[in-house]
């Protein structure tokens, strides 16, 4: 298993240090949403672009400030939803933060996680794996989480716009 661990840091220091989709879009026709959490100073700036014809993620950029999960996941994040279609984006938010979710139950002791596997359920997340041991420090899950809270938030304000 410390293999395994190390595996993970390795991803997770690589996406903090050479992050992936660094930038910005023109906006429009991208869309610009921050997120920020007050508890640590973490900071994510999304930048979207989201074909209507498509109803694809043509593109995305990040930028932003904080700790190494934070800008670690935002990375992953920005990297493995450029290409897929909303549904599959939402679906791939749905599961990521089921990863995070069943393994905080499973630590907590209030579940054993089935409850949350049908969001698992056929998505592929690769290298967003590594960020599963976070949950083994609760404080973390909100490090972890900024960028995909602030990607649904971005899809929520595309789509009511259209």
């Amino acid at each position: 298993m410390a293999g395994l661990e190390d595996l993970y840091r390795e991803i997770i220091l690589d996406h903090y240090r050479s992050p992936r989709n660094r930038g910005d879009l023109p906006v429009p026709p991208a869309h610009k949403v921050e997120g920020f959490n007050p508890l640590c100073g973490d900071e994510v700036v999304l930048f979207i672009d989201v074909d209507p014809d498509t109803d694809t993620v043509r593109d995305v950029k990040i930028a932003g400030q904080g700790c190494s999960i934070s800008q670690a996941s935002t990375s992953m994040m920005s990297a493995a939803v450029k290409g897929k279609s909303l549904e599959e984006t939402r679906q791939l938010i749905r599961a990521f933060k089921a990863l995070m979710s069943i393994h905080e139950s499973k630590l907590e002791g209030e579940s054993d996680g089935s409850d949350l596997q049908a969001d698992l359920e056929g998505v592929r997340l690769g290298d967003l794996e590594a960020l599963q041991g976070v949950v083994k420090f609760p404080v973390r899950i909100k490090c972890a989480t900024l960028a995909w809270n602030t990607l649904q938030q971005a899809l929520d304000e595309v789509q009511a716009e259209v």
